[in-house]
């Protein structure tokens, strides 16, 4: 693994460390950081794999940390954004709406990383990889509502963050398209990223 792969995952776990630091509802922080737990060890392992660039690295610290900041404050009540809801006149904080959009625009990369491997075709790889973010985005909204009501279910509201909205989970699974949808404009420096790795 790379010395700067090291620095980037040395900066994310000291920014986890600090918004693990009293939050908001501790048991909602937990349930945030399940998935935390069960895929950084993965990241560690797959980036000694298939060597992931520095800049998908980069991505994922971004997304990563601000999911963080989700889990110390909830993101129904992320207060650092009240002053956007403000700004723009939103009945509503769209913390949560953000980092689902971050999801598809910065998770997109490093999931091409990993598919280019086993495609074959680069068109198939970049089709793939967006079919692959619309699944994880679909699946953690169902594991994220199972969780919620097995778990803590008082906490329902506060883990899910609907904040009244019952499409809530569409409109998060949609922005998550929408920002992979973007990551295609960049067709050209995907197709060089698929040189370089092939």
């Amino acid at each position: 693994m790379e010395k700067s792969h090291k620095i980037i995952y040395g900066i994310y776990i000291l920014i986890w460390i600090i918004l693990a630091i009293n939050p908001k509802y501790p048991e909602d922080w937990f349930l945030e950081n399940i998935l935390v737990f069960l895929f950084f060890p993965f990241v560690l392992w797959s980036d000694i794999k298939y060597k992931y660039t520095l800049l998908s690295i980069i991505f994922l610290l971004i997304f990563a940390s601000l999911h963080s900041l989700g889990a110390h404050f909830t993101y129904a009540e992320m207060k650092y954004f009240n002053f956007v809801s403000e700004l723009f006149g939103f009945e509503r904080n769209h913390f949560d709406r953000l980092v689902h959009f971050l999801f598809g625009l910065l998770i997109f990369r490093i999931l091409f990383e990993i598919v280019l491997v086993y495609s074959s075709s680069f068109r198939s790889a970049l089709f793939f990889t967006f079919s692959l973010v619309v699944c994880i985005a679909t699946i953690y909204e169902l594991v994220e509502w199972f969780a919620a009501i097995t778990f803590y279910p008082e906490l329902g509201m506060a883990f899910l963050g609907t904040q009244g909205d019952i499409w809530d989970a569409h409109k998060d699974t949609f922005l998550a398209c929408i920002g992979a949808l973007i990551n295609i404009i960049f067709y050209r420096s995907y197709k060089k990223l698929w040189i370089l790795k092939r």
